[in-house]
């Protein structure tokens, strides 16, 4: 029988780190690509195709076209080669090994499965364009060593990520089976992700942004609510203070898309302070003390306060936290000196 056009016979599937998971109702008739992605929340869609189409994914014990239509109830095993590596893909240079450097790292907790960092802003997660050195993907590796061979050769160890102007905390994985086991728990919305963030305007009462977001056909930087494309998204957010020009709120993650915060809440009018992408980020003139203190702003005024999920190698629930940073609470403390500002009576546990 001809072999054209038949994927290749996949690697050794009795490799020591695997995922596997069912194929849900809501997935009826979905590409199996597609399914995949979205369990694997650090590779890319295109990525999981030259996956699927490696063998590295398979639908029932088979391998299958990265467009094959799946059904309820079937089994995908997506697993790493036999040396627990994930599999060399990508745009060229994009899985070059990356070289240990001593990028200073804040680290909150260390155990033999995983790490949590407090991300300042201004650091990058991962190499990418303009970006190939000082990142945390490369303090990771220099300051532990292992974490080289998890996961893609260019986001060592990472499970999720924070925009370079985005403080808080961040976790990667130390072993393959930790970072599958993390990376599912995400890609179920196991996780949940606490942020707090300052945002033009009055921002009124609590509430659930439920928009989908895509990639901006104009801008390839900039993602948009909506459009083709756009993956389901869901943002929770409420008042903590108002403050002149401006209000601290809190905000829960429901979902995991690239400026997800940003995007949503600039979508309700209320964008993040200092956010000049999907600003205005601050008044162009004028506002007196608390204007200054926002055209002051370096970044936007995003921080990943809490992070809380079933931890990958006992099984406990743990939840970590970062504080707020040092340009932050200078922010903070010039608008509320600007003006007497309302407390609303809510936690950011609410």
């Amino acid at each position: 029988m001809s072999s054209e056009g038949v994927p290749p016979e996949p690697p050794d599937f009795h490799a020591e780190t695997s995922l596997e998971f069912e194929v849900a109702d809501a997935e009826d008739g979905r590409r199996l690509d597609l399914i995949a992605s979205e369990r694997l929340p650090d590779i890319s869609r295109s990525e999981t195709a030259r996956w699927v189409e490696a063998g590295f994914v398979r639908l029932d014990g088979r391998v299958r076209r990265p467009g094959h239509r799946c059904r309820p109830g079937q089994r995908v095993l997506v697993a790493a080669p036999g040396d627990g590596r994930t599999p060399l893909f990508g745009a060229p240079g994009e899985n070059d090994p990356l070289s240990p450097e001593p990028v200073p790292l804040e680290v909150l907790h260390e155990d033999p499965w995983l790490v949590v960092i407090d991300k300042p802003a201004g650091l990058v997660v991962h190499p990418g364009p303009g970006h190939r050195d000082r990142t945390l993907a490369n303090g990771l590796i220099q300051r532990y060593p292992e974490i080289a061979r998890v996961g893609p050769p260019g986001r060592p160890g990472l499970v999720h990520r924070l925009d370079r102007g985005t403080s808080g905390v961040l976790v990667a994985a130390r072993t393959e089976p930790a970072r599958l086991q993390l990376a599912r728990a995400f890609a179920e919305r196991q996780v949940e992700k606490q942020y707090l963030a300052l945002v033009m305007g009055r921002f009124g009462e609590r509430r659930r942004i439920s928009e989908p977001i895509g990639r901006d056909p104009k801008n390839p930087q900039r993602f948009r609510c909506r459009g083709k494309n756009a993956r389901d998204a869901e943002t929770e957010a409420w008042p903590l203070e108002e403050l002149p020009l401006t209000t601290f709120v809190g905000i829960r993650l429901h979902t995991g898309r690239t400026h997800q915060a940003r995007v949503h809440l600039a979508h309700t009018g209320h964008p993040i302070a200092g956010d000049v992408m999907y600003g205005p980020a601050a008044p162009r003139r004028g506002g007196g003390q608390a204007g200054a203190a926002l055209r002051r702003l370096e970044r936007p005024a995003l921080h990943a306060a809490e992070i809380a999920f079933r931890h990958p190698g006992t099984g406990d629930p743990v939840r970590f936290a970062a504080p707020l940073p040092e340009d932050f609470e200078k922010t903070l403390a010039a608008l509320r000196s600007a003006g007497a500002s309302s407390t609303v009576p809510l936690s950011p546990q609410a």
